[in-house]
């Protein structure tokens, strides 16, 4: 059995050494490619600190998290719910360098990835398709995946609508016909054309035609 954790965090900014912190953790889980929606993990928390300006991108207020948890009291049982499991996560080192900074700062020498391997869907969005867009927003729209509740990050939400990204993601080349049709197509010969064939003539414009050609489309500049 595969058990895959889908995961995102939400912070108050972008860099734990500038001491940032994490504001919420969301997870869902996936077993033998199928999201079990009995099996969430989701949980707020107060990092000791204002979340500022990065209230903008997640809509989490002060006063919300004012009486939430600290990491430090919910490290065990997150720490519970994905021991073992692979972890998913776009663009796996910030949260996880969000994540192994709030252990260090319990004293904890262990890190995320001691205990959990890890698939970072950035990278495989990257593999897939070079040079293209690989934001959540861009995923969604290439999987045809609704995405309209997301109005702001929230990190539940957005594992949520990962798991149907990285299913769609990694599933593989669709088949061109139902298995009702392959019957069908199974009593079709192609027919190849005779390689003795006569060739096709092809006939070169003349002076006079390129003339009228060049003459005609002088009329459009």
């Amino acid at each position: 059995m595969e058990r895959l954790i889908v995961l995102d965090t939400e912070t108050t900014g972008i860099e734990p050494s500038e001491g940032h912190r994490i504001i919420e953790i969301g997870c869902t889980e996936i077993i033998d490619r199928q999201i079990t929606k009995d099996n969430e993990y989701h949980q707020y928390i107060q990092p000791e600190r204002l979340v500022g300006d990065s209230e903008r991108i997640h809509g989490i207020k002060d006063t919300f998290l004012k009486e939430k948890p600290k990491f430090e009291e919910i490290a065990e049982e997150f720490l519970e719910y994905i021991e073992g499991a692979t972890l998913v996560i776009h663009n796996a080192p910030f949260d996880l360098g969000f994540l192994n900074h709030e252990l260090a700062l319990m004293g904890a020498e262990q890190r995320i990835e001691d205990n959990c391997k890890i698939i970072d869907s950035l990278e495989v969005s990257k593999e897939q398709r070079p040079g293209g867009m690989h934001n959540l927003d861009a995923l969604c729209r290439r999987f045809e995946i609704d995405a309209s509740e997301r109005t702001v990050h929230g990190a539940l939400l957005d594992a949520k609508i990962l798991a149907q990204v990285y299913i769609a993601m990694t599933g593989g080349q669709f088949t061109l016909f139902s298995e009702s049709q392959h019957a069908e197509n199974d009593s079709i010969k192609i027919k190849r054309v005779d390689s003795d064939r006569t060739q096709i003539k092809i006939v070169m414009a003349n002076e006079a035609e390129l003339k009228a050609h060049n003459t005609y489309f002088e009329t459009f500049t």
